[in-house]
């Protein structure tokens, strides 16, 4: 029970946490985006976890395997997500990244020996399906969050590569916390790791463009990026505490407590609960494909946590 409430804890949050992210990850892009919250959320549970003391729960080794699932997980996949957000917005990009789950429940079962019976292979081909269905037979709606901006295919692409690098990422950091790994301390870890990545490739950037021209005032532009404002920062902060802080922390309580593919699974339904979180914020019905495609990854949900 605790695991399951937490990955459906997880799933609000991320689902949440796509709907304030869409305006500053357009302004910003995905690589500012990413370090200006991870930076703030790095920080805040640095000190949490000092305060709670969760620090002596983790060894040499469970911090550096937790180092390298932050890099799949949380740079890999979240730049890879938030550009694909950009471009599809928040309705497709969730529905697109739930294929996570069955790429975790197939992970889990290769790698960590967790059983995939016949329903669980069912529910995997649901679940592909569903996504299929929502991008295929995606809403006409006129809403700027709506709008495709670029290649759609690039952008499914992209957002298929994020969900592998979050699958990867869960089941590297699944035995750690089997293990009995403090949940705020093991996403510190992978939140700070995630951080001095994004910070060392703006620098890396920065340097390759030429100081002078980078972001906002040369190297300064990667503490205040161009286009930055209070109303974004806030925004900003908002996401990283709900998505990052508070969703991957309870992520990390579902994989100390159960299945992996099954936590990832309940973890998955941000698509249904983002569709009417965009309808009471849009005023705009989400389309019969996008119910359509949502209801068959439901479906596949059930019958692999049901397995």
């Amino acid at each position: 029970m605790i695991a399951n409430m937490a990955a459906l804890g997880a799933a609000l949050c991320w689902a949440a946490g796509g709907l304030i992210a869409i305006g500053p990850v357009r302004v910003l892009g995905s690589i500012a985006f990413n370090r200006v919250r991870l930076t703030i959320v790095a920080a805040a549970l640095l000190v949490a976890t000092t305060l709670l003391g969760g620090w002596q729960t983790l060894d040499t080794g469970a911090a550096l395997t937790l180092a390298l699932s932050g890099l799949l997980g949380i740079v890999v996949g979240d730049m890879a997500l938030f550009w694909s957000l950009s471009r599809l917005g928040p309705r497709r990009n969730v529905v697109i990244y739930a294929a996570n789950a069955p790429l975790t429940a197939l992970l889990a079962y290769a790698l960590l020996g967790e059983a995939l019976g016949p329903w669980t292979v069912l529910g995997v081909a649901l679940v592909t399906l569903g996504v299929m269905l929502a991008v295929a037979l995606r809403s006409g709606s006129t809403h700027s969050w709506e709008a495709i901006q670029g290649n759609l295919l690039a952008g499914v692409s992209v957002c298929l590569l994020a969900a592998v690098g979050q699958a990867a990422g869960s089941i590297i950091a699944k035995p750690v916390m089997a293990a009995g790994a403090d949940p705020i301390a093991s996403a510190a870890v992978r939140v700070t790791t995630a951080a001095l990545m994004f910070t060392t490739i703006g620098v890396l950037s920065a340097v390759r463009g030429g100081a002078a021209g980078a972001g906002a005032g040369g190297l300064g532009g990667l503490l205040v990026p161009r286009g930055l404002t209070p109303k974004l920062m806030l925004q900003i902060a908002g996401n990283g505490l709900l998505g990052v802080g508070l969703g991957m922390t309870l992520l990390l309580v579902g994989l100390a407590h159960g299945n992996a593919g099954v936590v990832a699974t309940l973890s998955a339904l941000s698509p249904v609960l983002i569709l009417p979180m965009m309808w009471l914020l849009t005023g705009q019905r989400p389309s019969l494909g996008a119910w359509a495609g949502a209801a068959v990854a439901v479906a596949g949900v059930a019958l692999i946590v049901n397995r």
